[in-house]
């Protein structure tokens, strides 16, 4: 059985041992174990989650391992997230390599503590929010919130929080609706045993561990998931119980704002990172957070022609796993689907992220439209959004140079680069040999491939901080997640509409 049927190195791909270092355990699940690997050029250690193949019994099963290497793609790096490093097949097993956090499970050192003060509860949960404005931002919903899908990055009370399992994660669209009873238990929204919820989902999931780290205890349970769910569907919030009556106000106000029914009502992950508990322990944003999408596209904005000609030409030899991500957050975009986002419907996608003024929206589209046709197409899109760490793998870098070196001499001329650029006719003959010299360092009015190499990974200082806090970042097995009673979802809704 093959898993990555379009991955761009299925043939002769490199096996996992060839670049790391396979140590010992780390924990196991369902499906398989995670081992530390240290790799081997580097030095660094990382986890390996080894899928069994043997255990990937049906097609859901495969499609579900495919999903969460695609999400995970999408969504590293970020502080907020074990990121991905790379994934290898071999014939009995899938091995994503991922950060490893070596503080433990957040469930686990809530446990320990027994409750966090107001402080730390705040400092652990902002990282939450963040995550969940991160995915939300590229299209992606959890739908598995809680303690045990959190690691610590070392075993002192300073470590950061990483969203770990994105198992049950999946892509969504601007007002889908999902009906699969997804998730855990004690976590799980009103809205999911409904059959009928999106994206707000992960806010109430939020609230729910927000409750549990400052009193300990889950605000909604039972000794089965019949009672739980129940309990769930009445929203009954317990402030009176210890250690309640000695919490903050602003921190149950905002428990109360997030674990709301309506969920046109419920918080946002914005309005969650300005409250008042939040800034009251000095962990909230002086201002809204950009989502990653606006933090990219800036970015490519910021770039010269050759660099943007460079990375479109790099970006169309990714792997599926590794874009599908970025195709589905092209189509939210792309709202009447004719493979072109217009001004209009940039403004409009842009507006669900952040409030951009209409002029710098015009400036993103102009930045972004490479080829000057006036809209941004899915190939412009996926160059602009994409993460430029993607470029360290030396194969596709080869065939984007090979791309773009149309007489194949090893080279790219003066006309070459104006075509890369599609400025081909536009621009004068010494506009393009001063767009050469900035990367030509043999002074042959040229570039070669380790000139464009120097293109494609040229500094910037928003990609190098980005890269200093990944290396800060230090997954470990999370806890399987076990499908939820569909026969207790129904009868606990059913008990619902009749008490009311």
């Amino acid at each position: 059985m093959t898993v990555w049927k379009d991955i761009v190195r299925s043939e002769g791909r490199p096996e996992l041992e060839q670049d790391y270092t396979v140590g010992k355990v780390l924990g196991k699940g369902a499906f398989g174990v995670v081992r530390l690997v240290v790799e081997k050029k580097t030095g660094h250690p990382y986890a390996c989650k080894s899928i069994s193949k043997a255990k990937l019994i049906s097609k859901e099963d495969v499609d579900d391992v495919r999903r969460e290497v695609e999400i995970l793609n999408l969504v590293s790096p970020h502080p907020t997230v074990a990121g991905l490093k790379q994934v290898y097949e071999d014939r009995y097993a899938v091995h994503i390599v991922m950060e490893v956090c070596v503080g433990g499970e957040l469930f686990e050192r809530i446990v320990s503590k027994g409750t966090f003060s107001e402080a730390d509860a705040a400092r652990h949960f902002r990282r939450m929010v963040e995550m969940v404005a991160h995915l939300h931002s590229l299209g992606v919903m959890h739908r598995d919130i809680k303690p045990e899908n959190f690691l610590l990055t070392d075993e002192t009370d300073a470590a950061d929080l990483k969203a770990c399992d994105f198992g049950l994660s999946d892509f969504f669209k601007p007002d889908q609706r999902f009906s699969a009873l997804i998730g855990s238990a004690y976590y799980v929204a009103p809205e999911v045993l409904r059959r009928n919820y999106g994206p707000q989902c992960d806010i109430w999931s939020l609230g729910v561990v927000l409750y549990i780290l400052l009193s300990g205890m889950p605000p909604f349970w039972g000794d089965n998931e019949k009672e739980i769910f129940t309990s769930i569907l009445r929203g009954q919030l317990d402030f009176q119980t210890a250690p309640w009556p000695g919490i903050s106000p602003a921190a149950k106000d905002l428990v109360t704002k997030i674990l709301t029914f309506d969920v046109r009502q419920r918080a946002t992950a914005e309005s969650i990172l300005q409250h008042p508990w939040l800034h009251t322990h000095g962990v909230a944003p002086d201002k809204p957070m950009d989502s990653i999408v606006i933090q990219r596209l800036r970015n490519f904005a910021g770039m010269t022609r050759l660099r943007k000609a460079a990375i479109l030409a790099a970006a169309q030899h990714l792997s599926y796993e590794e874009i599908h991500g970025l195709r589905e957050l092209f189509k939210s975009f792309d709202r009447n689907g004719d493979g072109q986002i217009t001004l209009d419907e940039l403004r409009d996608g842009l507006a669900r992220q952040a409030r951009l003024a209409d002029a710098e929206v015009e400036q993103i589209l102009r930045d972004t439209d490479v080829d000057g046709n006036g809209v941004i197409d899915y190939e412009e899109f996926v160059a602009s959004t994409m993460n430029l760490s993607m470029l360290e793998r030396e194969e596709v870098c080869i065939k984007a140079f090979q791309q773009l070196d149309k007489d194949g001499s090893g080279t790219l001329t003066a006309d070459e680069v104006a075509e890369a650029m599609g400025m081909a006719g536009r621009m004068s003959e010494n506009e393009v040999k001063e767009m050469i010299a900035r990367y030509d360092v043999n002074g042959d009015n040229q570039i070669d491939y380790s000139e464009f190499l120097k293109i494609l990974h040229e500094s910037d200082a928003r990609l190098k901080r980005a890269a200093e806090s990944l290396k800060r970042g230090v997954v470990g097995l999370h806890a399987d997640a076990v499908p939820m009673d569909t026969e207790a979802a129904a009868a606990a809704v059913a008990a619902a509409a009749h008490a009311r």
